[in-house]
């Protein structure tokens, strides 16, 4: 087929936010690779929310960092987070319910928040006015400045309630009858209140992006755990029926991710570039059920942000209808039994990309861009310099992908996809999906589905990211996370190339981020993250089946899964950080205490003749890499956003290190 059918065929598949699966047999791409990508982007954050507020609890510290380094920020919140009208002061009595005082007193305390981060008086007047949108929606637009600094904040503001005793967003999501009111908040400049579809709310967000052209896009988890609890159990931790998330949390991931699809689908359909941005989806609730992993340090700055939300009713910000949000006012959040604060979880972990070098000493750098695989090329040996992308095709794809190599030398990335995503009760469906090179260095072959471990889309929804690694034998193992938090894993046979079907491999719950390595005997081995320790999977001999082990007690509460490298004795080296901790813990290293290596979030590790080399984020938020002569920091550059990733082998044998802008460009750093 022509590339433009394809193109027009890929956009009438997600013009009801539906996209197809990739085909099981004769796979072609979806849609077609080498599609042009769209350059000379400046960087902008663009933040879709359910609620004020969700932005501080979830996805902080990674909006400051962002934002203190210059980089412009819009946060769209979707609902107008008025619940049930009642912005409660501890310890008063029991206010009348009041949902046009209550957004607006959050709206107030969203802007004393964002004031402070920008460093200015948290009451420095912001200039408001009313935004219009696709279809006629209008929404009132709140814009801030400071330095080369900016924010801006867009409230869509449909109601929590339909009226009818029903939510609103997941009721919008899933009826395709609703129309949804907006509430009009008190003493917004925006008057007349509205209403939503699920299609018009889509549109919407979808010009917001075409006006914006992010670079960077946060947005809430689409595909929450599953979670059995009693309706107590779910009133008390304010969860939805059989998910660790808010109710409001999920629907609003879901849009954003629609809008997004919808966004890329539309630009290509009419010949443009593939939008070039990336994107980072954030854990809600999740966040409670898990061990902590923001140390005090980087805890305190983050709760100190919610102090200016939360308010006080004795504050002069001149808002007569509030100054924040009460119910959350002072010390509550690091308080509160929930913990939501301690913790900033990202849905796709793992490194963003996934590098290489080629035999003439050039680094090839993969990713995803536009939710499409990419791959881009050092344009000499050694010199840090990347070519304009090559776009591979495959989306949409879940923003982090797998890697390995055969025996031979070829490449295959493995990706999350969302193979369909629609409201309104249709399908919701991801797949495990992969790109082969066809001989070394040479073209790839169409994009392949290797399906789901689960047998049905809802659990479907819930498999985490890929991680494969290529045992000595030339089988390449491919791990992930399952709806039950445990390990799935299909195997490739070196010999025919024909994939195992995919296996539960049990064990205890673990998060998602998973290290998968091979020691010196030549057996492969998954370590990830538990409740209580940190969980191993092995084989008894190399060839054999990968099967769950015994956790390994004794050691601290892994915060993240741990940085893994094999040792000389044939054991394997564990570093990670201990939940709520700066100090870095080491297991099977032998006597001694463990490297100095403070900061927080994940922690790479790999062996080099001088010994461990780490990769890690300090508590500023720098990257850092330690080895044996000492630790560097990178105090230049762009923001690092999640995900970087560690090589050796390259030029030279120094460590590279390859990461992505808030401008959603990749960089390269040879300390």
């Amino acid at each position: 087929m022509p590339r433009r059918t394809l193109l027009l065929a890929a956009t009438a598949a997600t013009a009801g936010c539906a996209v197809t699966a990739p085909r099981r047999r004769g796979p072609v791409p979806d849609p077609a690779p080498g599609l042009a990508i769209a350059s000379g982007r400046r960087a902008r954050l663009m933040q879709v929310l359910a609620h004020p507020d969700d932005d501080l609890y979830l996805m902080n510290p990674d909006t400051r960092e962002a934002l203190d380094a210059g980089t412009p920020v819009v946060c769209v919140y979707l609902s107008a987070g008025d619940a049930d009208g009642l912005n409660k002061v501890p310890g008063a009595p029991r206010p009348k319910p009041d949902h046009a005082a209550y957004s607006s007193a959050r709206q107030q305390g969203l802007r004393q928040a964002y004031a402070e981060l920008l460093g200015l008086d948290r009451f420095t007047p912001w200039k408001r006015s009313v935004l219009t949108l696709r279809g006629g929606h209008r929404a009132e637009r709140d814009v801030l400045a400071h330095g080369d600094r900016r924010v801006e904040l867009v409230f869509l503001n449909t109601a929590m309630h339909t009226g009818r005793g029903r939510l609103g967003l997941p009721g919008l999501w899933e009826d395709r009858r609703l129309v949804l009111r907006t509430v009009v908040a008190d003493g917004s400049p925006l008057q007349k209140a509205g209403s939503y579809t699920y299609e018009s709310l889509i549109d919407v967000l979808v010009g917001l992006l075409e006006r914006y052209r992010p670079t960077l896009v946060h947005t809430l988890d689409p595909d929450p755990d599953l979670r059995d609890s009693s309706a107590y159990e779910r009133l008390r931790d304010s969860e939805q029926r059989g998910y660790s998330d808010h109710a409001d949390h999920t629907p609003a991931g879901c849009f954003a991710w629609a809008a997004l699809i919808r966004w890329v689908a539309a630009a290509t359909g009419r010949g443009e570039p593939v939008p070039g941005f990336v994107v980072t989806a954030f854990r809600g609730y999740y966040n409670h059920h898990w061990p902590k992993n923001l140390p005090p340090k980087v805890l305190e700055r983050k709760a100190a942000h919610l102090v200016p939300y939360g308010g006080a009713p004795d504050w002069e910000c001149g808002n007569p209808s509030g100054c924040g949000d009460y119910n959350i006012g002072g010390d509550r959040p690091l308080a509160s039994r929930k913990g939501w604060v301690r913790s900033t979880h990202h849905r796709y972990p793992g490194p963003r990309a996934q590098v290489a070098s080629g035999a003439d000493g050039r680094l090839t750098v993969y990713g995803v861009l536009g939710l499409r695989a990419v791959r881009w090329r050092e344009s000499a040996p050694g010199s840090g310099t990347l070519d304009v992308p090559d776009d591979l095709g495959g989306g949409p794809l879940a923003p982090v992908l797998g890697s390995a190599a055969t025996a031979d030398g070829r490449h295959l990335l493995f990706g999350l996809r969302f193979a369909e995503l629609s409201g309104h009760g249709s399908d919701n469906e991801r797949e495990i999906v992969l790109l082969e090179q066809g001989s070394p260095g040479g073209p790839f072959r169409a994009w392949r589905g290797l399906g789901n471990p689960a047998a049905h889309s809802d659990h479907g929804r819930r498999v985490g990211t890929p991680v494969a690694v290529t045992a000595p034998d030339g089988r390449v193992h491919l791990f992930v996370r399952n709806a039950e938090k445990g390990l799935s894993t299909r195997v490739r046979d070196a010999g025919t190339g024909r994939w195992s079907g995919w296996r539960d491999l049990g064990g205890g719950e673990v998060q998602d981020g998973l290290t998968a390595v091979v020691d010196t005997a030549g057996r492969v081995h998954v370590y990830a993250a538990g409740h209580h320790a940190v969980h191993h999977w092995t084989q008894d001999a190399p060839g054999s089946d990968v099967t769950a082990r015994t956790q390994l007690t004794g050691a601290p509460v892994p915060a993240h899964a741990p940085g893994a490298l094999p040792a000389p004795d044939g054991s394997v080296e564990l570093y990670y950080r201990p939940a709520a901790r700066e100090r870095l813990a080491a297991v099977r290293t032998g006597p001694g205490p463990a490297p100095r290596f403070g900061g927080y979030g994940p922690v790479t590790a790999a062996a080099s003749p001088g010994g461990p080399v780490l990769l890690g984020r300090s508590a500023e938020g720098r990257i850092q890499l330690r080895t044996a002569e000492g630790t560097a920091v990178r105090s230049r550059g762009p923001f690092a956003l999640d995900g970087v990733a560690l090589h050796l082998g390259a030029v030279g044998g120094r460590p590279v290190v390859v990461g992505f802008g808030p401008d959603a460009a990749p960089w390269v750093w040879r300390p």
